[in-house]
Formats: structure tokens, sequence, C-alpha cells
């Protein structure tokens, strides 16, 4: 259950009981209401704004009509106490027995625990990392790796229906190049000097076992053909290759998608996806022959001073009007942008987002509006963009991977500090700042490492079990109705602060799906461990709220309840993060 929808619906019932609020129901929007956490938890466990919204259009003073609402709602059995504080705010305190009984139905739902159905079911699209297969995975793919696995994550746990996508750039000329750059390293396998890799063309180490590979299967069959007969064949394996190596370095990063679409098959038939998405444009009346003004600054590569085929993108949002045909008949990358669009839309999805680099910016406009014009307006998009991540150790920037060429790698980074602390961290700060990662200052073992911290709560959970069984011999606690064991015993005040940390999940849950932010699912765990370990530390200073009395059976078991809430949502957040909740820590 979520308390806060709970007592929304409680005050809105107060409300539609008040004579005044019934006479001018129609004039009153009641989706102004909120119904939170106070920002001070000594003030009460629940606030509301409800009297400040309405006590306008209804002809009121807000203290007024908050005192209308603060008279029934002490009629609830589940309200300790009600005031009304400042301007019209209502603080509510809630009853001991409705916190035994909330944190009951958490036991019972487990790691189900604020799952929710804000989706309704609805289909979206996360597409995330994207990268060229021209290479290893680099750290700046790792954040979007992350943030779009998380996002994608938080959103089925919030009732929709997600496709993790991969979006494979598999055509256009930097594709030539890594066909070119992969024959010489064919050539240097055949026995040949190739010298110093010429410019313009991949240098990386990684492509050594791609030309092993091409002269085991070709011997030097290759090397007697033409460009334009070897180039296709070298281009097969080496994608085939590079896509193997990124699904690895994904993999190591815990990240795995549901759908890998090939570029390419935009393109197969002469383009006939292109071509259908163009025509379907033509029908809306998004087409037109034109010759674009000269773009300020550098000009792109699209850009001709001749007529070409235009998508009329700025009568649904662009800043300019965007060649899909060139002058020449070749589609223009733009063109394949928009079919793969139509290709998401046909294919049903509600929402699509697309998860890119800050350098990624310029096209946030464009795409909105291929959306708009695709969908008529019908489906929703979404862009968000990764800042940059610098890399430290000890406050020293990192130097570069010899492996890859000019870049630190992912798989460099998660073989040194381990999946779990790239993972948590990459979330431990919103995707629109940047990030700095000090690989010192993630493997340690202090409150200052947000993941160890976090980790370390659920640890310290699974050792309360041990504990429990120690101190009572026989005890089966997997036997035991946790649950059934809360009535009239979880009732100090840290214990019910500690439960009211838990509470907030499922309204975190929804925020969080709502704005697109899984940053906050990290924040939310590391204040929750915070929570935790704080009343753990109470336990050396106060025996009397330890987890385990050795002196009182059903208290503990009790006490076991409440346990076993905390690390049933740290391991629901810390799968969300797409990372590991430990039994120990080592």
């Amino acid at each position: 259950m979520n308390l806060f929808t709970d007592f929304d619906n409680r005050i809105k019932n107060v409300l539609e009981g008040l004579e005044i609020v019934r006479e001018k129901r129609a004039e009153l929007d009641f989706g102004r209401i909120s119904v939170e956490p106070p920002r001070d938890q000594s003030h009460g466990d629940v606030a509301t704004n409800a009297a400040m919204v309405l006590a306008k259009p209804l002809g009121l003073n807000p203290r007024a009509l908050a005192d209308l609402i603060v008279e029934e709602l002490k009629k609830d059995p589940q309200v300790a106490e009600v005031a009304v504080a400042g301007p019209g705010f209502i603080n509510v305190r809630l009853s001991v027995a409705y916190w035994q009984a909330l944190l009951a139905g958490m036991i019972r739902q487990g790691t189900d625990y604020g799952r929710g159905s804000l989706g309704t079911g609805r289909k979206v699209n996360v597409e995330y990392v994207s990268a060229n297969p021209t290479g290893p995975m680099h750290v700046g793919h790792c954040r979007g790796a992350v943030v779009g696995d998380a996002l994608a994550n938080l959103l089925g746990f919030a009732g929709y229906a997600v496709t993790k996508e991969y979006y494979i750039n598999d055509a256009g000329s930097q594709i030539d190049v890594l066909a070119r750059s992969a024959f010489l390293r064919y050539r240097e396998a055949l026995g040949e000097a190739i010298g110093d890799i010429p410019s313009g063309l991949y240098p990386g180490d990684y492509l050594k076992p791609v030309g092993e590979a091409l002269a085991e299967e070709f011997g030097t069959t290759l090397r007697a053909m033409p460009e334009h007969q070897w180039m296709p064949l070298v281009k097969d394996r080496t994608i085939d290759a590079m896509m193997a190596m990124i699904r690895e370095d994904l993999a190591a990063l815990n990240v795995h998608h549901d759908v890998f679409y090939s570029e390419r098959s935009l393109h197969a038939g002469n383009g006939a996806p292109i071509r259908t998405a163009i025509n379907d444009l033509t029908f809306k009346g998004h087409v037109y022959k034109g010759v674009l003004p000269p773009p300020k600054g550098q000009l792109p590569e699209d850009w001709e001073d001749r007529e070409q085929t235009l998508f009329r993108s700025t009568e649904v949002g662009d800043d300019i009007d965007r060649p899909l045909i060139k002058s020449d008949g070749s589609y223009t990358y733009f063109a394949a942008d928009v079919a793969y669009f139509k290709d998401k839309f046909d294919r049903g999805f509600d929402e699509m987002i697309y998860v890119l680099g800050a350098d990624h910016g310029g096209y946030v406009k464009r795409l909105e509006a291929v959306a708009r014009a695709v969908s008529e307006g019908k489906a929703k998009l979404t862009v968000l963009l990764c800042q940059l991540v610098k890399l430290f150790r000890n406050g020293e920037p990192v130097k570069m991977s010899k492996r890859s060429g000019d870049f630190v790698t992912l798989r460099d980074v998660v073989d040194e500090v381990g999946r779990d602390s790239v993972r948590f961290m990459m979330l431990y700060r919103k995707n629109s700042e940047p990030l700095d990662f000090d690989f010192a200052k993630v493997t340690e073992q202090s409150k200052d490492n947000p993941v160890f911290y976090v980790q370390y709560a659920h640890a310290r959970c699974m050792s309360v079990f041990r504990q429990a069984a120690e101190a009572f011999p026989g005890l089966d606690i997997g036997s035991l109705d946790l649950a059934a064991s809360i009535e009239g015993n979880i009732a100090d005040p840290s214990e019910l602060q500690l439960l009211a940390k838990l509470a907030e999940y499922p309204r975190v849950i929804e925020g969080a799906a709502l704005a697109h932010e899984p940053h906050r699912i990290a924040f939310y765990l590391y204040d929750l461990a915070s929570a935790f370990h704080a009343h753990w530390n109470k336990g050396k200073e106060q025996p009397e709220l330890r987890f385990v009395n050795d002196k009182n059976r059903e208290l503990s078991i009790a006490r076991l309840g409440l346990v076993n809430a905390v690390a049933s949502v740290l391991k629901s957040g810390l799968s969300i993060t797409g990372t590991a909740a430990p039994d120990e820590m080592r």
C-alpha cells in the first residue's frame, strides 16, 4: 500500500463530505492537492496543502478551511494527531496501529512492495548505448548504458511494458573505415609489415584478433581481391566481431538488451523502409522540394546549395527544415532516423525514450519533430542527455588505455572496481550533471562510498537473521509469519522513524518513473541505509532497541519483520539500479 495515496484518498473523502465543498465541487481542482512527507519529521508523518489550494475558490480563509478538515480527520481512527501549521498546512501524525498494519503489508509483499500500476501496461521503448560498432565501449558509453538500463528497470517496476533496445549504427562511412582498418590487420596477420596505422583508420589493438580470424578463414584470398569485392565480406565479419565484443562489455556491466536493431536493415531493398517512411510523411503534408539557406557556423554534411527533398520540420517544432533526400537521390542520415522512429511507432510503442550523450543535444528538437509528424502527436518522445564522466584516481586524472588506442574503455573501469561500484556511482548524480568518478573513492569501505554504504546495510540485515538463529536455537526463520508478529510490538519512535522511510518507497518509485530520473532510487537507497545504520547504532547505546534480544523471543521476531522489510526494499531498489544485494561484505 502507498501511504500517501491512501491519505490522499482519505483527505479527498473528507473534503467531499464538507457541505461547502459539495456546493462548489465543479469549480474545484483536486488535482493540485498534494500529500507528502513534511519537511521536518517532528511535525508529523503526512502533510497536505488541501486547505491552501481550495480556500480561494471556496471564498474561505485557508486556516478556516484547514480547521474544518482537521475536525473531520480527528474522527479517523488511524489518525493520532492532526494540526494546522503556518498559513494553512495540515500535519497528520498516524496511529501506531496504522504503522504496524503498513509494516505487515510490506512484509507480505516482500520485494514487490512499491511495485505499481502507474504505467498501466503502456509500451515503452528505451533505446540506450547505441554506440557505433567500431571498437570497444568507452567510459562515455558507460553512463548512458547504466542510466538507460536503470530507467528501463524502473519503468518496468512501475507497471510499463518496457523493451530495451540497442540501435546498431552499422551503415555509413565509419563502417567502411572500420572494414579498411580490419583489412590492414588482416594483412598484418598474413605477415606483412604494416608500419604505423595511417591517419583516419582505427588504431586500437582490438582489431588484431579480427585480422587473425580473417586470415584463418580466407587465407590469402582476400588480398587478391579488389576492394569492392573484399569490402562486404570484411565488413560483415568485423561488425559481427565488434558487436560480440560490445555485448561482452555490456554484460560485464550487467546490461542486457531485448532488441539489437540494425541500421543496415533500413537500407535493405534499396532503402525500402526509408522510402516508405518518406512517402508516409509526404502523404501527411510534411515533405516538399526546396533549397535550404546555409546554416550559421560549420556546414553539416547533408547541406547542399541546390534543391533537395526536405522535411517541413519547422511546422512541428524544429528550428530548421531537414533534408531527407540529397540532390543525387541518396538518403541522408536523418532519413534513416525518420524510418527508425516510424518502425518503433509501427511496432506499437506508446513512448520512445532515447538516452544519448550530451554531444547529441542538437538532435533533440529534430527527433521531437519526427515524433509529432510520424505519430501525429499520438506517441510521446523523451530524450535524456548524459553529461561527461571524468575519471580520477586519488584526485589525479586517469591516463588513457593502450588497448583502445585513445580512450578509457568501459571494461577497464569495470575490471578495476567491479560492476556494482560502476553502476551505482553512475546513478549517484543526475544524468544532466557532469560526473567525477574516482577509482579510489568508489572502493572505500566507508559512509562516503554510497554503494558500499547501501550494500553494507543489506548485509547487516542478513547478519541480524544469523544472530537470531544463534540466539534462539531451533528457530526456523523461514517458516515464521513475520507479518503476524508486528502488532503490539513495533512501537518505539526510532523504529517508526525507520518505518516512515520505508513508507516513502512507493512514492519515490512513482516520482522517479514519471520524471524519468533513476538517480532518485540511488539517493533514496542511501537515505534508507543511513536510517537503518542510525537505528543500528542506537542499539549499541540502548540495548532495549536491539533487533535481537535473547530474553524476549516475541519482540525479537517482530523486529525481524522490520529488518525483513528493510532488506526487501534495499534489494528491490538495488535490483532497479542493477546492483547486487550481498548477504555478507568481504
